[in-house]
């Protein structure tokens, strides 16, 4: 069962400013078929987070010089917004050998962001507030809602306004412009009805160049909102309380070129906790910042499996042979992050007695269940609240994903599950997990990624 190396992110990479070689992808165009139950062992190398690094991109807009991004993760979504800077007249060079991606936004010559691109990529959203704090004017198209639900921009709307730009709305296009000779924003004392991380991000990222302090209430406090700081304070912004609820920009005339390194993914990395506990694996990940997991690492706990912390930035799990119940419920950071869900749950799905799932981020946020369910699984849903009776074991079956989240709780649910597992999703999962399936088999598990075309009648009729 030999595994083919991905195509699309390997080779079509390299040159993100290509955007003829990025029109299509086969990654598309296949399944993955996966062996179980599967017993995994050794240590995973943990990603840079895709939820900084899509901000980090657009933040690099603010500076006139050329910006490296370091741990950059290769996949469709940096993919997309890559396309989407290189509209705005950025120069961009990634080297997927290293990880690092180069950035020149020295001249930024277009100020409206294309449809085609924002349409597959809700984070391309976030580059309003850097090109409006450059250029004084930005066009943006609306993002429209996603799979798991409804993310209304109007958070953003109306702290751009508050900072002095005008902003309207028609035919699905997001037009501001700053009025005024000076063509700077103005600081603004600015409260968000929910501590919402676009908005949060978008708004700290058009305050740093404002004139004057613009302070944010009920900021979002997750650790890609601190990390995105980090770099525009290493660019040369003045900005205070990041990772707590008042964050406070002093804004500055001009940014400069920036070495950054991104932060690991605390999602990657809590989803491959699941996987050790879910195949009952002794396993390791690095590099991780372990106070970002503590939600996560507290409910395994609750499970009965161990995580200790062996260094710094290691994490390591030791397995249980009995996993119990236990109840989660998604809440803004430090609370169990949303991202978590769909992955947990499936592991709740083979724990013994009786778990409750309460879902408040996303409105749409339990379609994995249905697939889960076809796997044997035994879970019950109400609207955003899923009940789960543990079973003793889950049954392959042909499953298709739905989005990032429930592709990879689905993922972790056929390695556990007895059997050949096919699987239909994957240009859901590549936008958010590099090499997920290959890093998987270095720890022992049976993958094979297999072109859909060859293997469409055989999977459709199943279903």
């Amino acid at each position: 069962m030999p595994l083919r190396e991905d195509r699309a992110i390997n080779q079509q990479l390299h040159s993100i400013a290509d955007t003829d070689k990025l029109k299509s992808s086969p990654v598309n165009q296949s399944i993955l078929k996966i062996w179980g139950p599967s017993r995994l062992k050794g240590n995973i190398s943990i990603s840079g987070a895709k939820n900084s690094a899509l901000p980090a991109m657009a933040a690099t807009l603010l500076s006139s010089g050329v910006c490296r991004l370091r741990q950059v993760p290769c996949l469709a979504d940096i993919n997309i917004m890559g396309q989407v800077l290189s509209a705005l007249g950025a120069r961009i060079k990634h080297n997927t050998n290293t990880f690092t991606l180069d950035i020149d936004a020295s001249i930024i010559n277009h100020h409206e962001a294309p449809y085609e691109l924002v349409r597959q990529l809700r984070a391309s959203f976030f580059a309003i507030g850097p090109i409006l704090a450059r250029l004084g004017v930005a066009r943006v198209p609306l993002p429209g809602g996603c799979a798991i639900g409804a993310r209304p921009v109007d958070l953003h709307v109306r702290g751009l306004q508050a900072l002095g730009a005008e902003v309207h709305i028609e035919h699905g296009m997001v037009n501001a412009n700053i009025s005024g000779s000076k063509k700077r924003l103005q600081g603004a004392k600015i409260y968000l009805d929910y501590p919402s991380v676009g908005a949060t991000e978008t708004l700290m990222m058009a305050a740093t160049l404002a004139e004057g302090e613009t302070i944010i209430e009920n900021a979002a406090k997750e650790p890609e909102v601190e990390d995105l700081a980090n770099l525009c304070i290493a660019m040369g912004a003045n900005i205070f309380g990041a990772g707590t609820k008042r964050i406070v920009i002093s804004g500055v005339p001009k940014l400069h070129s920036v070495d950054y390194t991104i932060i690991p993914d605390r999602i990657e990395a809590g989803t491959f906790l699941i996987a050790g506990a879910i195949t009952n694996s002794d396993i390791s990940i690095s590099p991780v910042v372990p106070k970002h997991l503590s939600a996560v690492i507290s409910k395994l706990q609750s499970v009965g499996v161990k995580v200790i912390q062996e260094t710094s930035d290691s994490l390591r799990l030791l397995p249980s042979e009995i996993l119990k119940s236990t109840n989660i419920k998604t809440q803004p950071y430090p609370g169990f992050p949303t991202d978590m869900q769909a992955p947990f749950m499936a592991l709740l799905s083979v724990c013994s007695g009786t778990s409750d799932v309460t879902e408040t981020v996303f409105e749409n946020r339990m379609r994995h269940v249905s697939e889960l369910n076809r796997m044997g699984a035994n879970i019950r849903v109400k609207g955003n609240h899923a009940i789960v009776k543990g079973v003793p074991k889950l049954s392959a079956a042909p499953i298709i994903g739905t989005d990032l989240r429930a592709s990879a709780a689905l993922i972790l649910a056929a390695l556990a599950a007895e059997g050949e597992t096919t699987f239909q999703g994957l240009q859901h999962l590549d936008r958010g997990y590099e090499q997920l399936e290959i890093k998987l088999q270095k720890l022992g598990a049976k993958f094979e990624r297999v072109d859909l075309v060859e293997e469409n009648e055989i999977f459709q009729a199943s279903i």
